[in-house]
């Protein structure tokens, strides 16, 4: 899939998501309505510090607007971190079976 593609769908998709009209994005990032429509279309193309200011505005991590959901699903777990997870999972699984049964 192209960069630009993933960008611009993503864009829309963080700023449909926090509610945002392009109106209100273009405000946040100190920019055009139509420069942000202008994106959104594909017809122009932001600068790194417009990157910037709109992961900002959208409050997301400006690589998460360059990366598709299968990306996104991709995103290795340290081991340990793993192991922690997992292991306070089971003890909240356990809790839950505990407080049933005594119910």
């Amino acid at each position: 899939m192209e960069l630009k593609f993933v960008f611009v769908t993503n864009l829309k998709k963080y700023r449909k998501s926090n509610g945002f009209s392009q109106m209100r994005l273009a405000e946040l990032c100190n920019t055009s309505t139509n420069y942000i429509g202008e994106i959104e279309i594909g017809k122009k193309f932001p600068s790194i510090e417009l990157i910037q200011r709109i992961a900002s505005a959208l409050d997301v991590a400006p690589y998460k607007l360059f990366m598709t959901e299968d990306d996104l699903n991709k995103v290795e777990v340290p081991y340990e971190l793993r192991k922690s997870l997992i292991a306070h999972i089971q003890n909240n699984v356990a809790e839950i079976v505990e407080h049933d049964l005594s119910n």
